[in-house]
């Protein structure tokens, strides 16, 4: 099972790629990712049938329980082979629906392949956190889906209203498992199921699950999310909402029956929303114009009678449920498909249009009729097998009289509802009609266009009827899918014994009642006299139509489940905007003191009141512990107390080199070096954003202020003390870190325990943390710059020399030099061809911010920066430094050609793109962890290699190394980025401003090819 998940990854990675180079045809290469599901599930029939149940288990987080656990039973195996042949024809179909030139398709077939292989994984799980896992994958891949066509508000309005119903309805069933794990002691659901918990909290775990299911298969009052998702692309809905998401409700319900259908909450939730949802599903399919609405109100409704026989928890309604989700696959998949290619040949759903189809379209009409008769239930069809078992099984019910009565009468009811809209949906789509110029009911408004046609006359009232003469026929790629699938419900009905051996299995897991029976003729039976009753009616109210709509029309419907939906969701917004209204004023000091405040009132009071203290503490372990702490003390009063930025910015630096004084003073000189560089970094960081912020704080004094942040920053320095005294008080186990010296050389091979700590021992961490670093990077660039992002890098070779008469250059913001006239000509390059040259953007300064000893210095320095940075990565296994440290040091050797030379120096220094860096380094961290699981099956995990190079000795060669370089590289990407960002292009700004313009004015379409005011570059 795990392989044919991994089938599914695979191709959805690769289905971008294969639709580049095939087109439209690369979805016949991606149907074999489900067909491969479909006939897994074949090969396993035998086995299955006979009760073997195939079972993969994989551990992933050992120590958590977290398993990944597979199972297949006779109900995943069902579902399987639904999920895999449906999604197979249904891609099949998708190679000749869309245009060869239509958009997004690279995007499409991934997300479609990949919902395919969440919906295998779901059916299959056996662990109810990865069938969680799997469940809200189903719902960000739908959410998507349905969204395809993105430039249409009512599919991205359609798509967030599938999420946000289908996303709250998880979170209940989250807390439903979590609470059905910890009462039971384990989260295999077959376990729970065979032995399954009881009490107070199970029962609310039930009706978490209930919510869950209802929630994912569109079931009342939940149920308006899906009509709405007919939006979708006709591939979405054929696959989404016939056989697979919706499905997923059905299967969740179908599978804890057995365990919890005999409690009085199961039974009340399962017929209340069953039964309902039966009647208004259909019931508002009668009132429909378009053939997709027809039949999304016509799924709703057959949705709650599957779950009403899954879930009643008699032997007979299980199977017939089985079976009926099988046929409801096969009918109402076939129907979304002839629904498109209805729509592609004649441009139009609206079934008082449409005329003549059927003799134009003669398969697509045998199609839609096959499986027309297997949804109403006509023999002998498949269809037709499972409402009569259903029929058969609620005659002899096993509850209360009346509770039987009621569920009885609701399929009875609902039945000739779906004869009704059934004859209607074919009628419209296929027969040869007179033009219907009856103005559409008051009733047949959906999601919300009810206001709005009150306010405008009916367009499609007055809309002429389509000439059947211009219908042209599909390609067979197109129809032949509805054609398989509608002609299997026929098939499979022809064999009805041959199901009852398959689906038997599952059913005979319920509590109560007689087996049932799948037959295709049982004689003269009750049954069958409500059958012909159904069939009776059901053509009665489709004769009747007219009749029928304006007696819908004259009802009052009451607060509609969609319309409430939007207001709740508009009142949610209001209730948003109010607080954050109220709690966000927009002062970032505001936001820090307020969570500060909380941290000394709550965790700080408790400390005080409820801790106890230690008898004895040691102030210090030598004196200049006492002088480092004076001087942090000393800043941070100064800092809270400062009204200037940057003496703010130079007294936290202080204070953060007081830390790494400290650092080294307990023998930690990783951290020190470490710590120092950061602030470093920090620091002039820090500086490069002042430049563009105000000088003072406030323009006015503010005294009181000052006070509040002081008095704020001392008791938050007294509680965060205290943590540190008390802390280790509270410890019940020894600390992991004991045993840190002896990993970091067992099995991370070095001695640099805080080194092979970051790279080895919680090399995850290090992973999650370049991740951020790297979102970071994009985020400030993203927010800094205002022109269009290019991987073309600033070079000296394409400015403009700086010149003292026009004031141009690097750092000029368009002023004068005042102490140009000071300035005598100094000889030049032309005229001393061997003349040094320190920098070589240095030209691109103005004269006045250029400084000949600073030039010098950089030129000495920066390279021996450089090999100092690749000491530190080379031996930092084993000794102080690592990746982290070596390109800390790297920046700051970026920062001091940035600042010596300016941002054409930057380009010179480092002529590559940060984001090349950046995503090289990420993907060789990866890289390293893969290959470690491919050798070793632990990823990250670390090996030590001892080989001998001549001139050069015994090298010790540890992998982890290769995952410190991707950390290095991150590192300088960050720093390069930033000072691209917040450094070159924040001069960038400056300049623009200087010259009078803003910094993100274009004044053409050409501009942004224009090299700017230095020379070189683009906006």
């Amino acid at each position: 099972m795990l392989y044919v998940l991994v089938a599914h990854l695979v191709m959805a990675l690769g289905a971008p790629a294969l639709v580049s180079f095939l087109g439209r045809r690369a979805f016949l290469v991606m149907a074999l990712a489900p067909a491969s599901a479909a006939v897994y599930a074949l090969a396993w029939t035998d086995r299955v049938m006979s009760g073997e149940h195939p079972t993969q288990v994989v551990e992933w987080v050992p120590g958590l329980g977290l398993e990944l656990a597979f199972r297949m039973d006779t109900l995943s195996w069902l579902m399987l082979l639904l999920v895999g042949g449906v999604g197979a024809l249904v891609l099949v179909y998708c190679s000749a629906y869309f245009s060869p030139t239509a958009q997004g398709l690279r995007r499409f077939g991934g997300v479609l392949t990949a919902f395919a292989g969440a919906m295998v994984g779901l059916v299959t799980a056996d662990d109810m956190l990865l069938l969680f896992v799997f469940w809200e994958l189903t719902t960000v891949f739908s959410y998507l889906l349905i969204g395809h066509y993105a430039d249409r508000k009512a599919s991205r309005r359609a798509a967030m209203q599938a999420i946000v119903v289908t996303t709250a309805g998880g979170l209940a069933m989250l807390v439903g498992v979590v609470i059905l794990g910890v009462q039971g002691g384990t989260f295999r659901m077959s376990e729970i199921i065979a032995d399954p918990p009881t009490g107070g909290a199970v029962t609310a775990a039930i009706v978490c699950l209930l919510i869950g299911a209802a929630s994912k298969s569109a079931l009342i009052p939940l149920h308006f999310w899906l009509p709405a998702a007919m939006a979708a692309p006709t591939p979405v809905s054929a696959y989404l909402h016939a056989a697979a998401m919706v499905k997923a409700g059905v299967y969740l319900v179908a599978r804890f029956a057995p365990a919890y259908s005999d409690t009085t909450v199961w039974r009340t939730m399962v017929i209340a929303l069953g039964a309902g949802t039966l009647l208004v599903g259909g019931y508002r399919a009668l009132r429909q114009y378009d053939l997709k609405l027809v039949l999304a109100f016509g799924t709703v409704s057959q949705l709650g009678l599957i779950i009403l026989l899954v879930g009643l928890g008699t032997r007979g309604a299980a199977l017939a449920g089985l079976a009926m989700i099988g046929a409801h696959a096969m009918f109402k998949a076939s129907l979304f498909l002839v629904v498109g290619v209805v729509d592609a040949a004649t441009g139009t759903r609206d079934l008082r249009r449409l005329t003549g189809v059927g003799k134009a379209l003669p398969w697509t009409a045998v199609a839609g009729g096959l499986a027309t008769a297997s949804m109403i239930g006509l023999p002998p069809f498949a269809g037709y097998v499972a409402k009569e078992a259903a029929l058969e099984s609620l005659l002899h019910g096993e509850g209360p009289v009346w509770v039987d009565t009621v569920v009885l009468w609701a399929v009875v009811v609902g039945s000739m509802f779906t004869v009704a809209y059934g004859i209607r949906f074919w009628w419209g789509a296929f027969a040869s009609k007179p033009h219907l110029g009856t103005p559409p009911a008051r009733a047949n408004e959906h999601v919300g266009l009810r206001a709005a046609a009150a306010r405008r006359p009916a367009v499609e009232a007055d809309e002429p009827p389509i000439d059947p003469a211009r219908i042209h026929r599909q390609p067979v790629l197109l129809v032949g899918p509805a054609v398989v699938l509608a002609v299997l419900g026929l098939a499979t009905a022809l064999v009805p014994h041959f199901g009852e051996e398959l689906l038997a299995p599952y059913a005979d897991t319920y509590p109560v009642g007689e087996p049932g029976h799948l037959v295709l003729w049982a004689g003269f039976t009750p049954a069958l006299a409500l059958t012909v009753l159904v069939l009776a009616v059901g053509v009665v109210l489709f004769w009747q139509r007219a009749r029928v709509e304006r007696f819908q029309a004259s009802l009052w419907t009451g607060p509609e489940a969609d319309v409430t939906y939007r207001k709740v969701m508009r009142k949610l917004d209001d209730l948003a905007a109010d607080v954050t209204a109220v709690t966000q004023r927009g002062s970032l000091p505001f936001y820090l003191g307020a969570i500060l405040v909380v941290l000394v009132l709550g965790p700080g009071v408790v400390m005080v009141a409820q801790t106890a203290w230690p008898e004895q503490l040691k102030a210090w372990d030598r004196p200049a512990q006492l002088v480092a702490v004076a001087a942090i003390c000393i800043a941070s009063v100064l800092a809270a107390r400062s009204r200037r930025r940057l003496k703010a910015v130079i007294l936290v630096g202080i204070a953060g080199y007081g830390n790494a004084v400290l650092f080294l003073l307990h023998g930690a000189p990783d951290l020190a070096l470490t710590q120092v560089l950061v602030e470093t970094i920090t620091l002039v960081v820090m500086v490069l954003v002042l430049r563009r912020l105000p000088a003072y704080f406030s323009n006015r004094p503010l005294a009181a202020s000052r006070w509040v942040r002081l008095g704020i920053g001392l008791a938050v320095a007294v509680v965060m003390m205290g943590f540190a005294v008390v802390a280790p008080l509270a410890r019940v186990a020894t600390p992991i870190s004991v045993d840190f010296p002896a990993e970091a050389y067992e099995f991370g091979h070095g001695k640099n325990i805080v080194n092979v700590t970051l790279v080895d021992i919680r090399a995850w961490d290090t992973m999650g943390e370049i991740s951020v670093l790297l979102a970071a990077a994009t985020g400030v660039a993203s927010l800094v710059f205002l022109r269009t992002r290019s991987g073309e890098i600033l070079r000296a070779s394409g400015a403009k020399p700086a010149t003292t008469s026009s004031g141009s250059g690097v750092w000029s913001e368009g002023g004068a030099d005042p102490g140009a006239a000071l300035r005598r000509r100094g000889v030049t390059e032309k005229d001393h061809p061997r003349m040094l040259v320190w920098l070589n953007a240095g030209r691109t300064l103005a004269p006045q911010r250029r400084s000949v000893i600073f030039e010098v210095v950089t030129r000495v320095l920066f390279h021996a920066m450089i090999v100092f940075a690749l000491f530190l990565l080379f031996s930092g296994h084993n000794a102080p430094g690592g990746g982290f440290a070596a390109g800390l040091v790297v920046g700051i050797a970026l920062i001091v050609r940035y600042l010596a030379g300016g941002r054409y120096e930057l380009g010179e220094a480092a002529p590559v793109h940060p984001g090349l860096l950046l995503g090289t380094g990420l993907f060789l961290s990866a890289g390293v962890g893969l290959v470690a699981f491919l050798l070793t099956g632990n990823v990250l995990g670390s090996d030590a290699y001892d080989i001998a190079l001549p001139l050069v000795g015994e090298i010790h060669l540890v992998t982890s190394l290769f995952f410190d370089v991707g950390v290095f590289l991150v590192v300088v990407g960050l720093v390069l980025d930033i000072l691209r960002t917040l450094g070159a292009e924040i001069d960038r700004h400056a300049e623009r401003a200087a010259a009078g313009r803003e910094p993100g004015e274009d004044t053409g379409p050409l501009e942004a090819m224009e090299p700017d005011s230095i020379g070189g570059g683009r906006r």
